[in-house]
């Protein structure tokens, strides 16, 4: 069975099954590039589902590449505030700032002016091309690579490395519709062939997958070793108001405002400890109430009874939550 075939029984099965995502539907050029953009920033390590309320959110806050190029950091992080990984955020305020400033309010159409932009690599490029632009590039993200994985049944450590997963695209083969065989190529890995308990039954691609007649579904993933740390967090309070400081210590959380917090060694009781996972780091937490004596440097006050209405990253707010279980 050759690859149009493939591509056909691909495209067939998506017509009917897609979901009905905000930044899918039908609009203008200018739209389509800006809408385009901020969901695949937040795509990013973050799954569809968690990222719709924030993409209408955003959108409807931050309505244009112009306005996010001038929006106050503030607003920016207020608009994220609970997606996590701000620097993608971050980056994304200085993409729409070179793309105002050089290239005329236009995403730029080749693969190696893309990759120049704050944020954008090799998947985040590719989908652009593809999803905007119409251009024949299969953005490999998580999803595309299990499903090459599956379909061709790749197991060794040399099999489901990057490079060669590259080569094996060809396999999927290609379509004038690249836009939308892009974002089809992701579904079907994202709503059939999901790493645990793939929907078989509902998959287009049945007969051409080696995984399907073998009945050997699993796939070894390269996951980043997961890390144990260790923190004190220090909380200092006076008058109804609650320390904070700007983040300039940890690669984590960079410039947002955390609780006054230190890195120590492992303790002996682990039992009390607050557990938080943040990407493949395991962070093991003492929280303990000190008298404020000294000064910390970029700290400031803010008012426990309004807390929440502060732009925080989830983190602070979860310690804050969790301060009268833990003290």
């Amino acid at each position: 069975m050759n690859n149009q075939i493939i591509t056909k029984k691909i495209l067939y099965w998506y017509d009917y099954n897609k979901r009905s995502l905000p930044w899918r539907k039908k609009y203008s050029q200018v739209k389509r590039e800006y809408y385009t953009l901020v969901s695949e920033f937040m795509l990013q390590q973050t799954k569809v589902v968690t990222v719709i309320p924030y993409f209408n959110n955003f959108v409807k806050n931050i309505p244009d590449l112009v306005s996010l190029s001038k929006t106050n950091d503030e607003k920016l992080l207020k608009c994220w505030e609970g997606l996590g990984y701000y620097s993608r955020v971050k980056n994304l305020k200085k993409t729409a700032k070179i793309l105002v400033k050089k290239y005329k309010k236009k995403l730029p159409k080749t693969l190696e002016e893309l990759k120049k932009l704050p944020g954008i690599g090799d998947y985040t490029a590719s989908a652009i091309l593809a999803i905007v632009f119409n251009k024949p590039y299969i953005p490999i993200d998580g999803n595309i690579k299990r499903l090459i994985r599956r379909l061709l049944n790749l197991k060794s450590e040399e099999e489901i490395k990057k490079k060669n997963i590259i080569k094996q695209i060809f396999f999927l083969g290609t379509s004038i519709r690249s836009d939308d065989y892009a974002q089809a190529l992701m579904e079907l890995g994202a709503i059939i062939c999901k790493p645990k308990n793939p929907i078989c039954k509902k998959c287009p691609l049945t007969q051409n997958c080696l995984s399907y007649r073998r009945l050997d579904f699993e796939t070894i993933t390269n996951n980043k070793k997961i890390i144990d740390r260790f923190f004190l967090i220090k909380i200092f309070k006076k008058k109804g108001k609650i320390l904070l400081t700007k983040n300039t210590k940890f690669n984590f959380l960079k410039n947002l405002k955390i609780f006054p917090m230190e890195e120590t060694s492992k303790p002996k009781n682990l039992k009390k400890l607050l557990k938080f996972k943040m990407s493949n780091m395991n962070m093991n937490i003492d929280i303990k109430k000190v008298k404020y004596k000294e000064n910390v440097l970029n700290s400031l006050w803010i008012e426990q009874k309004k807390f929440n209405n502060y732009t925080l990253p989830t983190f602070t707010k979860k310690i804050f939550s969790l301060l009268d279980k833990y003290l």
